[in-house]
């Protein structure tokens, strides 16, 4: 069993860190990542301790975070998503329990949440991108399912009248494959949701995350095969056991976490020169940029409707050039000619010119005369102060120094008078109209490049 645990255990570690680690702001990849974990901590218990209580509830926890994940996967607008979530997180805690109190096979009710969740993925799965993830997941969930049927459940295929599972190795009571299996199945889940990230935000997937698994196989085969050895020498010591998926799992960890435990590095050895420090991130920023960002000429072959979702999603960047520096938009024909010329044409330096962009593109929304809160004024404030200048106007505990007479009317005017998800969808209509305008842009440029 150490043989499959230990590989299966680094994996699911690295792949939990790899979709945290990928973009820690998005709810989806979070709750896939503590899905991955808790199986994780499962595969450690149940070799320690087979078939044991905490062991069946941590093989099945991932049930929940899987099915929060796809929740996050809704197409809902804000005013429908915020019931649904904390409907989701009651429904979840309330599992949770009859999960821990349920004996056996009766775990197998965590498996309820997630099919609810996909039952209203599949009823939305045309304006789901892409188009086939619902199905996929629904295939990976029911592979899950018979993977939790088997460690729970040992008995039931032979029960349904199945003689060949009913004497099979893992029906007697080996689970061995069956965790591996899982194990594989999670993986797979997880690759899932991390091709729904780079497909959401325009970015590429393969070459990043082939590198990050390159990291990830070296550190399995030189941590995982000493672990092995031990843990075969003295199978009995539940306490080395224990020990030796602690490296395993740090170092697992650490590969899926590649920038953020190199940037905590920097942090650690370069206290004392943050010029230095501030220099090696942008060119961490760069060279991370370079492996997510898409080919240059895809940009003028996307559609419309594509390009404003990218709109969108860089409007809701703007105070991010980390973020920004992977956006397909950095490509504009308006970027280049800004930068041509000055011999800095990294990522970096494109994200601070789509953002100058952005912030004009914005300005533009801005009706003629004095400040106001009008009807049309609406989409200029929604973009320019909760957008542009990152300010929170529902926070608890707003401040408002440094800002100009103009910023404080319009915080006190969304506070007092605009609800959060009407200002959400203020914005999500100015970001069309902005978007309709560099799309307008780009092909003129486009045509006449051509013509020339």
């Amino acid at each position: 069993m150490p043989a499959i645990a230990v590989p299966s255990f680094a994996l699911v570690v690295w792949m939990a860190g790899y979709l945290v680690g990928r973009d820690p702001g998005r709810p989806g990849l979070r709750w896939a990542g503590a899905a991955l974990g808790a199986y994780a901590i499962g595969i450690v218990t149940w070799t320690v301790a087979p078939g044991s209580a905490v062991a069946e509830v941590l093989v099945c926890l991932p049930a929940l975070g899987w099915a929060a994940a796809v929740v996050s996967l809704l197409p809902l607008s804000p005013r429908e998503r915020r019931p649904i979530d904390r409907g989701a997180l009651v429904l979840g805690a309330l599992f949770l329990v009859l999960m821990v109190l349920l004996p056996g096979a009766g775990r197998l009710v965590a498996l309820t949440p997630l099919l609810g969740a996909l039952v209203m993925l599949l009823r939305q799965s045309d304006a789901v991108v892409p188009r086939r993830l619902p199905l996929a997941l629904s295939v990976m969930a029911f592979l899950y399912a018979v993977g939790l049927v088997v460690l729970l459940a040992p008995d039931l295929p032979g029960a349904l009248g199945d003689p060949v599972a009913a004497g099979g190795s893992v029906a007697a009571g080996d689970p061995t494959l069956a965790l591996a299996a899982v194990a594989l199945d999670l993986l797979a889940f997880g690759y899932l949701m991390a091709v729904e990230h780079a497909l959401a935000t325009g970015e590429r997937l393969r070459p990043h995350l082939r590198r990050s698994l390159a990291t990830a196989l070296a550190v399995t085969a030189v941590a995982g095969v000493p672990a092995v050895l031990t843990i075969l020498s003295a199978p009995d010591q539940h306490l080395v056991v224990l020990l030796q998926f602690v490296p395993v799992g740090v170092l697992a960890g650490a590969a899926g976490l590649t920038n953020r435990v190199r940037r905590l590095l920097d942090r650690l050895a370069l206290a004392g020169d943050g010029r230095l420090r501030g220099d090696r991130a942008v060119l961490f920023v760069n060279a991370d940029a370079l492996l997510r960002r898409r080919d240059q000429h895809r940009l003028t072959e996307i559609g419309e409707p594509e390009f404003l979702r990218l709109t969108r999603r860089a409007l809701a960047d703007f105070n991010d050039l980390d973020r920004l520096s992977r956006s397909p938009l950095t490509d504009l024909p308006v970027v280049a000619r800004r930068l041509a010329g000055r011999g800095d044409d990294q990522p970096r330096a494109r994200a601070r010119e789509l953002r100058a962009v952005l912030r004009e593109a914005v300005s533009a929304l801005r009706p003629p005369g004095p400040f106001d809160t009008g009807e049309d004024w609406r989409y200029y404030n929604a973009l320019q102060f909760c957008g542009v200048l990152g300010l929170n106007p529902y926070a608890r505990r707003l401040r408002t120094d440094g800002l100009n007479r103009e910023g404080r009317v319009a915080m006190d005017w969304f506070r007092r008078y605009v609800e959060r998800d009407t200002m959400r969808q203020w914005q999500r209509e100015a970001a069309m109209t902005v978007a309709g305008r560099l799309w307008a842009e780009m092909n003129g440029a486009d045509i006449t490049t051509r013509s020339s």
